[in-house]
This record gives structure tokens, C-alpha cells and sequence, in this order.
């Protein structure tokens, strides 16, 4: 997941287990006491009771309803017993009708109870079970609160003549459409037969027709254990554009030219990640363009990467996020994060690895500019976690008990973890980091690790055998930036940091003769942000006649000048401002515009007007921090 520059925080969550127990019949759920319920659990973010009982493969059926905006099914769980009277799932805002054991056509019902909710968590699921139990289904369907689903009605899809959903699993959010252990710890594979309205196609993140079946009636396979958060569906009036021998992207009909000018380049990443860090294990890699309100700029759900539209610049700028996502099929989906609080493990090495693949691709010079900008997000979001309410969140290595994870997906995790990478590659030089990465890559492969077990890897496969010092525990369990930090200046960026010099103290005005394409669009972030935060009106205005920073249809040149305008009452931006809001769901671009705007009373209340009308065309995700920004809670 291409980060969010998450910040906002929580309060500390207070958990109460109860020990119910529903007596199961097929006319009657009777409720009595049982201490055999009682939920024991040593996880940070789950119920679940993994050490003594997991999930192994998956199997769900579905029917996705869109009058009734719910899903309709069955999870059938096959599980290994190490002696458990229980198994204990997450569950959060589902409709549990009965638990049952057996194959099709033998089923027995099973007693079972469902603890007290949690807002954050959900609630468990615990099911009585016996040392011959093999496997567990669980009959239910999704609710109106099911915070991973985003149903989307003809008018917020490109074409406007089919609805459209999809989920958004990651990081707590699975169990909000499917009853499971959701715990990045346990990987699991699974199947799927799937149900939808016969003019619609339905995708996993499993493997995947290319074309719509006549009957609505889909089947799906993912035969390599993933984290459940990386099970993923979605359904809607959706083309298949094939980019090489084992990749493509599906878009909207409308899309799909476009999607496939734009990310042309997927085969040369593909090629150049192999080159790098080994075979890619996915068999397959495709896109999936969601519509405008996917709360990310990409989702690296195996085998299909959800990826935002805001990523459709029309001239391959903002590309490196699919370098990113593809990035994942090594870290995160091969190797992931054992705990939220090893996040870092993930999205470190993703942006470490993703910048080799643009260096691969496109030069050292561009991967630097690409760093560079991210450094500088980096360096700002330290200054507001350093000031916030958890300064060690400026760790590498998280404290999240009793918070959400969503508060570790910050740029910490992302730019800090990468330039630790980086710094290290710099200190045993490249070609002993990367036979280093690549064993790493191929002993944890479809593992799950800690940042602990990371470290005694580093030291004893590369730090003690070379005789190189390190300063590893600063860079992992201390806040800031430490002073050996690989340092970037890309020479590139001089002429538009003077341009901004010379606007800012008024010594030039643009002409005509400047145009937007003379720049990269990095170039231009770093031009917006080397601009004097009190800068005069005026200038602002001339730099819109001239370029149109406002309308100019890239969402990162639109949101570095949207909140420079704000802090300068430019208030000519307020009507394309607002129809970028009404439009973009893609939370890092909403939050750093709505924590301006909150930042005074009279565009607190335009805001708060906006976001009232926005709201719904907003995933879950994006919802939840505006809420926190604008009114310091989540109301919905």
C-alpha cells in the first residue's frame, strides 16, 4: 500500500471479554454461560487464539447483493487443532446465522457465542469444537456496517450505467466482510465461488477470468498462502487490457486506452524487479483501476493490485506507485509483517525496492528525485508526530497496544524504514546488501517476521561476518532521523528552487513562456514547496494564469498548491477545491488539504460544509480521519 501520511491518533481502547455461549439448534439459539467460551487470546489487534488453533485454507461461498448492499454466504474454514475446545475468529458489524461442522450435505451445527463489541475491534467469535473437528463453516452476511465494503452507485463509476464495489482489507478491516482470524501471522490459502448480477465481472486477488461469465458465477483459486488482509473482491462493469506475457490492467470500459498508455511500462518492472531481488512467485500480475473514492494510491492484493485513478496523469509521472505495489510481491506479500507494529517490515523495504526499480528503469538521477520528494513528506510528518500525542510513533518499531495500526501507516514506516535500507547499502556497499536482501527474501518467503528476528538476521548475516558496525538499534527503536541518514540533493532540483526564490521576493513574474511540461512533476513539488509560505496573493494568481496549478489534472501538483493557497487565504481555489474534494477519495491527498482547512474557524466550517456532501463518495478509510480532523472523532 503506497502510504497515506497518516497521523491523526486515538485514544487508548479499553477490550472486555465475556464468556457466552449460544446453545445452537436448527430452530433456536439458547443462551447460557460457558467457561469453555472464555476467550483467550495473547494478540495485540485480534481474538484470535492462532497458537492453538488455525485456519489453514479458506473456502468461501458468496452471493453479492447489490439492491440490498450485502454480501450472502458461507466461510468454511479448514483448521489444525493442537488440543483447543474452542476456536476463536474476529468478526466486526456481520450477521453470524449459524456455525456448523462437516462437508456439504453432513453438516452439524455448532455452539457458539459472539463476545461483546468492540469499536476498533469487532467482536470474537468463539466456537466449541472437539479434537476431531476439521473444519468450521460459518453461515452469515455483511451489514451496512461493514467497514471494508464500498458500494458505489452508477454515478461515481466512469461510465455511470453499472454500480461497482470492492473491499479494502487492510488493516483490521477483513473481518468486517468475512468471519476469520485476522491476524497478519497466520497465512492461509483460499478458494472462492462467487455470485453477482450476470452483467458484471468479479475479481479476486486470486486468479481471474478475463471476460464476463454469461450467469453471474465466478470461480477463484489463490493456491499461495497470503495474511488474510490481502483477500480481496471486486465487481463491476470492468475490461481486461493484456501489457505483457503475464500482466495486464482492468479498468472501466471507459478507462481501459488510457490505463493502458499510462502503464506501459508494467513488463520492463516486472523484468527489472526479477533482475533485482529473484523470480516473481505470484505467477501473475495485474492492475485493477478502482473508481475515484479508493481510499489509497494502490492495495498490493496478490496477483491484482487495486490501484487509485488518480495515478492516470496522461504522461507516466506518477508511476512508481505501481513500481511500489509490484515491490510488494517480495515484501509484504512473500515475507510480511508479523505484528502491525513490524508495519515497517512491509512498507520500508517496499519504498527501498521500488526505488531500485525505477533506477532500473529510468536512471539513478529520476529514483533520486523520486526519494528525495519522500524524504521532504518524511521530514514534515516527524515534526508532526514529534509534536503530537505518541512521539515514539517516530520509531521504527511500534507500541500500538490498544491503538489502530492506521496510526503506524505513516511515512515512518515508509521513508524511514527505506532510507535505514539505504543507509545500510551504503555502509556494506551494494553488491553484499543485495545478496543479503535476496537470501532474506528467499529463507522468510510466504513467512511472516518480526522486527526482532529481522535484527539477529542482519547481525549475523551481514553486520558480524564483514566486521561492520552499525548503529541498528537507534534506527529501530528511537525516534527521529539518525545522523547517518544517506543525505540527497539531486542537482536537478536547483533551477526550480531558485524560480521559487526569485517569485518569492518578487525579483520575477511568470509569462507565457513557462509552461507545465517543461518540468516533471516532481520538479514542480519541490518548486511548490521551496515557495514562501506567506507569499502574496497576487504572485499565487499570476502562477495560475500562467500554469493553472489549480485545475491542472495531476492530484500531487493539485494538493501540495491547494494547501500552500490555504495558508494564504487564496481563496480563488476554494470552487476547484471543492470539486477535487467531491471527486478524490484518495486519503493522502485529503488529509494534508482537510488539516489545513481545519486550522481556522471560517474554512473549518467550509470544510466541514464539503466534507457533509463529500462523505459518501468516500471509502470507510478516508471517512474515518476527516471525521478525526474536522471534529476530533470518528461519528459515523
Amino acid at each position: 500500500m503506497k502510504y497515506s501520511n497518516k497521523n491523526s491518533l486515538t485514544g487508548s481502547l479499553i477490550i472486555s471479554f465475556f464468556f457466552l455461549l449460544f446453545s445452537c439448534s436448527n430452530k433456536t439459539n439458547e443462551v447460557v454461560k460457558s467457561e469453555k467460551m472464555k476467550v483467550r487470546t495473547d494478540l495485540t489487534h485480534s481474538y484470535s487464539n492462532t497458537s492453538e488453533v488455525h485456519t489453514t485454507h479458506l473456502h468461501l461461498d458468496l452471493e453479492v447483493r447489490f439492491d440490498d448492499k450485502l454480501i450472502n454466504g458461507v466461510a468454511r474454514h479448514s483448521i489444525i487443532n493442537k488440543g483447543s475446545d474452542t476456536v476463536i475468529f474476529d468478526v466486526k458489524n456481520l450477521n453470524i446465522q449459524k456455525v456448523t461442522s462437516g462437508k456439504k450435505g453432513g453438516e452439524v451445527n455448532l455452539s457458539f457465542s459472539i463476545g461483546e463489541n468492540n469499536e476498533l475491534l469487532g467482536a470474537p467469535l468463539c466456537v466449541l469444537i472437539d479434537e476431531n473437528t476439521e473444519n468450521v463453516n460459518i453461515y452469515y452476511n455483511t451489514t451496512d456496517q461493514s467497514d471494508a465494503i464500498d458500494w458505489l452507485p452508477k454515478s461515481l463509476t466512469a461510465g455511470k450505467e453499472y454500480p461497482f464495489m470492492y473491499t479494502q482489507g487492510e488493516a483490521l478491516l477483513t473481518r468486517s466482510w468475512i468471519p476469520i482470524q485476522d491476524v497478519p501471522s497466520n497465512r492461509i490459502t483460499y478458494s472462492a465461488n462467487v455470485k453477482v448480477p450476470s452483467d458484471l465481472l468479479a475479481l479476486m486477488s486470486a486468479s481471474n477470468p478475463k471476460n464476463k461469465s454469461k450467469n453471474g458465477n465466478y470461480r477463484f483459486d489463490m493456491k499461495q498462502p497470503i495474511p488474510c488482509y490481502l483477500i480481496a473482491l471486486a465487481v463491476g462493469n470492468i475490461s481486461y487490457h493484456k501489457l505483457g506475457e503475464n500482466c495486464g490492467v482492468y479498468a472501466e470500459p471507459e478507462l481501459i486506452e488510457d490505463c493502458a498508455y499510462e502503464f506501459v511500462d508494467l513488463p520492463k518492472m516486472m523484468t527489472a524487479a526479477e533482475k533485482i531481488y529473484g523470480k516473481y512467485q505470484w505467477n501473475v500480475y495485474d492492475l485493477l483501476v478502482l473508481p475515484y473514492s479508493f481510499p489509497f494510491g494502490g492495495m498490493e492484493n496478490p496477483r491484482l493490485t487495486f490501484i487509485s485513478p488518480t495515478l492516470i496523469a496522461g504522461d507516466r509521472s506518477l508511476v512508481s506507485v505501481i513500481a511500489h505495489e509490484l515491490a510488494h510481491s517480495w515484501s509484504g506479500n512473500l515475507v510480511t509483517n508479523a505484528t502491525w507494529e513490524d508495519f515497517w517490515l512491509n512498507e520500508g523495504f517496499t519504498v527501498y525496492f521500488e526505488n531500485r526499480i525505477m533506477e532500473e528503469i529510468y536512471g539513478k538521477e529520476s529514483a533520486d528525485i523520486l526519494a528525495y520528494i519522500e524524504f521532504q513528506e518524511l521530514e514534515n510528518e516527524l515534526k508532526m508526530i514529534s509534536e503530537g500525542g505518541f512521539p515514539e510513533d517516530t520509531h521504527l518499531k511500534l507500541n500500538l497496544k490498544g491503538r489502530d495500526p492506521d496510526m503506524g501507516m505513516t511515512s515512518i514506516a515508509y521513508v524511514k524504514g527505506a532510507f535505514f535500507l539505504k543507509t545500510l547499502e551504503e555502509k556494506v556497499g551494494r553488491d553484499l546488501f543485495d545478496k543479503f536482501i535476496d537470501t532474506y527474501f528467499r529463507k522468510y518467503a510466504f513467512k511472516t517476521i518480526t522486527t526482532e528476528v529481522f535484527k539477529e538476521y542482519l547481525e549475523k548475516q551481514l553486520l558480524t561476518p564483514n566486521n561492520i558496525e552499525f548503529n541498528t538499534d537507534e534506527w529501530l527503536y528511537k525516534g527521529g532521523i539518525p545522523d547517518n541518514c544517506l543525505k540527497l540533493d539531486p542537482p536537478r532540483f536547483k533551477k526550480v528552487k531558485d524560480l521559487a526564490r526569485l517569485i518569492s521576493n518578487g525579483i520575477l513574474v511568470l509569462d507565457k513562456s513557462y509552461k507545465l511540461d517543461q518540468f516533471l512533476t516532481q520538479e514542480w513539488l519541490v518548486f511548490i514547496r521551496s515557495l514562501s509560505d506567506t507569499i502574496h496573493i497576487d504572485k499565487l494568481k499570476n502562477m495560475d494564469d500562467v500554469l493553472n496549478f489549480k485545475a491542472c489534472g495531476n492530484s500531487e501538483i493539485m494538493t501540495e498548491w491547494y494547501v500552500l493557497g490555504l495558508k494564504n487565504n487564496y481563496q480563488d481555489i476554494k470552487p476547484d477545491l471543492e470539486a477535487f474534494l467531491m471527486k478524490v477519495g484518495r486519503r493522502k491527498y485529503l488529509e494534508p488539504i482537510y488539516n489545513q482547512l481545519a486550522k481556522n474557524t471560517e474554512d473549518l466550517s467550509w470544510a466541514k460544509r464539503v466534507f457533509k456532501n463529500a462523505k459518501n463518495n468516500y471509502h470507510f478509510v478516508s471517512n474515518k480521519t476527516i471525521e478525526e480532523i474536522l471534529y476530533g472523532e470518528t461519528t459515523q
